[in-house]
């Protein structure tokens, strides 16, 4: 399955499902299919009851009457209330080259806030307080089914579907404050764009050979296979020795090299850029740059 939020005209938040080049109204599929019971009005509670299952079978018989006009629609983020926000840091080799260190023996996490949280079309919004504002396209995957203790040979069973993220990063806050503050650069508001779609795990059979691009005003900064140093069970076990996981949680896995902070002379995102981040099988999202 394919999942999105959409609203029309500042209306309610509501859930979609791709048919093709058609996008579905689940509710009003759920409805027609008289099946018992309520549906949650997100794709976050349908993780946390448990029920994607449940609206397989109405999605796939839905009829294309329930299509909805998306030119009239804005598309939200997949997950719009993630418990958990978790980065992976220099989870691709080439990404260490470029930052002058070297590839970690243990999975290196940060966190985000939930206010970084927008769409897929949505402005990134430039803090007034920050010069350095960068990029980093990645695979996301959320997870579907809570635990903790998981071993690596369970952790996919935990894992829901894969989306489009950015983990936009002020790096003047990120590196050069005392102490760095990893958590305060990389959490300012509007820096997670996630989308267009959640993609159930069964649509995508390796999620390790994905193209990933990203695009700045239409030059290419990323282009790389996700051949993540540390796999997903390994990071779905190493944080839930720590943490229960919850449906819903978010983990941003890792960028290639290509970020602006890598480059010489250093590329720095400005007002007026359009932040291009795709990858192959699970869409692309356009996220222009506001003061």
């Amino acid at each position: 399955m394919r999942l999105l939020h959409y609203s029309i005209g500042g209306g309610p938040v509501r859930i979609g499902a791709r048919q093709g080049e058609a996008v579905i109204d689940v509710a009003r599929a759920y409805a027609r299919a008289n099946m018992s019971g309520s549906l949650p009005p997100t794709i976050d509670g349908l993780l946390r009851e448990g029920a994607l299952a449940k609206i397989a079978p109405v999605i796939s018989g839905a009829g294309r009457d329930l299509a909805v006009d998306m030119s009239r629609a804005h598309v939200h983020s997949p997950i719009l209330t993630p418990q958990k926000i978790l980065g992976v840091g220099l989870n691709y080799v080439d990404h260490t080259q470029e930052t002058g260190t070297q590839v970690p023996g243990e999975p290196i996490f940060f966190a985000k806030w939930g206010n970084t949280v927008s769409g897929p079309t949505d402005p990134i919004r430039m803090p007034k307080v920050t010069k350095e504002l960068d990029w980093e396209g990645e695979l996301v995957f959320v997870i579907g089914k809570p635990g903790r203790d998981i071993s690596e040979d369970d952790a996919m069973g935990h894992v829901a579907g894969y989306t489009v993220g950015n983990d936009v990063s002020a790096r003047d806050w990120q590196i050069r404050k005392p102490q760095r503050q990893w958590l305060l650069g990389k959490t300012f508001d509007t820096f997670c764009p996630m989308g267009p779609d959640l993609v159930t795990v069964d649509e995508i059979p390796d999620p390790y050979a994905l193209q990933l691009k990203c695009e700045v005003s239409g030059e290419v900064m990323q282009d790389a296979v996700t051949d993540l140093h540390f796999k997903i069970p390994t990071l779905v076990s190493y944080v839930s020795q720590v943490v229960t996981l919850e449906p819903g949680d978010v983990f941003l896995t890792g960028t290639p090299g290509g970020v602006g902070m890598g480059r010489t002379p250093p590329r720095w995102l400005q007002p007026g850029d359009v932040v291009v981040t795709s990858i192959e099988g699970l869409g692309s999202m356009r996220n222009p740059v506001v003061a």
